[in-house]
């Protein structure tokens, strides 16, 4: 590649943009459908995650009704042990406490069965939740799968064109010194019709409106050095002289026809 001309440089830079674009066609056929089925992964993922979090909701909730269920069944063995204390008392003071502590227990009943309460209600939103993203997760991914299957079959068609092209490509890229391949890439993934190699056409570069003067027409001709649109950044490949009006066309240089010369007056 070091002892490659510039018109040969050219060439392999045409011969890439020639297969990169087969291959972009090729991606127009599966059209939005790529992109249509990572959006459902994605959506249908996020369904499972909130799933998956309403689920270790419901179960925390199950446990803490659990502990209330024991605290309230503690309650009423420290209830029944104060009652039997209560017939022993010697005084109105240890009477006192002892049902002051029997009101505490009631009290912890009272809170504990509230939140049992509570608890079997939040259950039933987050079933009714789950509930709901089951039907969500199955809608979605039903149309998931018809759009999976759509897009296999388009794949499946450009299959072996695709993987033929792409071994072109990687020959192709080999014969590109590594600093112009690059800026073709990086260009490429500029441009929104990937168009980085072009030719001057009607007195343009293809992509851009914007009208190249004759010297620099000349000078892609040439092929002497590689020319980049000021413009648009696109490498100016070639020429189309039929597109070009006469004025932009570069001139031949006219030879003077030399006159007949004169004959000698006769001595």
């Amino acid at each position: 590649m070091e002892n490659q001309s510039v018109a040969q440089k050219l060439e392999a830079l045409v011969k890439l943009q020639s297969i990169d674009t087969k291959l972009d066609e090729l991606k127009k056929l599966r059209g939005d459908l790529p992109d249509e089925v990572q959006d459902l992964e994605d959506e249908i993922e996020g369904y499972r995650t909130r799933q998956n979090k309403h689920e270790a909701a419901q179960k925390e909730i199950e446990e803490g009704i659990k502990k209330h269920k024991e605290a309230i069944k503690e309650a009423e063995k420290l209830i029944k042990k104060y009652s039997e204390q209560q017939k022993n008392v010697r005084n109105n003071r240890e009477f006192d406490a002892i049902t002051k502590e029997i009101e505490l227990q009631e009290l912890e009943i009272q809170i504990c069965e509230k939140k049992i309460k509570e608890g079997k209600e939040n259950i039933q939103e987050k079933k009714d939740e789950i509930e709901k993203t089951e039907v969500f997760v199955k809608e979605r991914g039903d149309h998931l799968e018809n759009k999976k299957k759509e897009l296999d079959g388009i794949l499946a068609e450009s299959h072996e064109e695709e993987k033929r092209l792409l071994a072109e490509r990687e020959k192709a890229s080999k014969k590109i010194e590594d600093k112009l391949l690059k800026y073709y890439e990086r260009l490429r993934g500029s441009l929104s019709n990937g168009l980085a190699v072009v030719r001057v056409v009607r007195g343009a570069a293809e992509g851009c409106n914007i009208v190249i003067p004759p010297q620099k027409i000349a000078e892609i001709r040439e092929k002497k050095k590689i020319v980049i649109d000021e413009h648009s950044g696109r490498i100016l490949a070639d020429v189309d002289m039929d597109s070009l009006d006469e004025g932009d066309k570069p001139k031949t240089a006219k030879v003077a026809t030399p006159a007949p010369a004169r004959r000698k007056k006769a001595e």
